[in-house]
């Protein structure tokens, strides 16, 4: 009886060693998450809203531009019969327009990198959450983001950026670059 009982305790003590040994089995997929951003259906739309929205910054910086030219161009014509007081007071005004346009400027580079972050924000945390279904679903430890270079040496894994684009509705291929 006790041979039995011993038995049935190392049998046991094997399947759960063998169940824990399973399950602490690794499993490593990688995808370019670049090219999937790119394939995004939304980027379409973002790309427009973004363009219209860079066009009119660029607009109003033209306008300011050919002001501070227009400026610059009638002083240097009319500088030699101006009074002293009205020269002083159109380089004042020169180089406050500068000031403006290059504040201007600071200002916009900063604006349309705040509205471009607003605007791919959904969409790259869509794709995240749909490359954190895909490795929960799939039993993914580890994947990898193959397009930043990181990686140095891995053993071959499962691309998954298929099953991604399946879970987003992305049936397409871009074209590669």
């Amino acid at each position: 009886m006790k041979k039995l009982i011993s038995v049935f305790v190392l049998l046991f003590v094997f399947f759960i060693s063998t169940n824990s040994f399973a399950q602490s089995k690794l499993k490593f997929g990688h995808l370019d998450f670049a090219k999937l951003y790119n394939l995004m259906p939304e980027l379409d739309s973002v790309r427009g809203v973004f363009d219209g929205y860079n066009k009119s910054i660029q607009e109003q910086f033209a306008a300011m531009q050919t002001e501070l030219e227009n400026k610059f161009m009638d002083y240097q014509a009319n500088a030699t019969g101006m009074s002293e007081i009205i020269r002083s007071t159109k380089e004042a005004e020169i180089n406050d327009l500068k000031e403006r346009l290059d504040a201007f400027e600071t200002k916009a580079t900063q604006d349309l990198q705040a509205k471009e972050s607003e605007l791919t924000a959904p969409i790259i945390e869509r794709a995240k959450q749909a490359v954190q279904d895909i490795a929960k679903e799939n039993g993914y430890t580890y994947v990898f983001n193959s397009s930043e270079g990181l990686l140095l040496y891995a053993e071959p894994s499962d691309d998954i950026s298929e099953l991604v684009k399946t879970k987003l509705g992305i049936k397409e291929t871009a074209p590669e670059k």
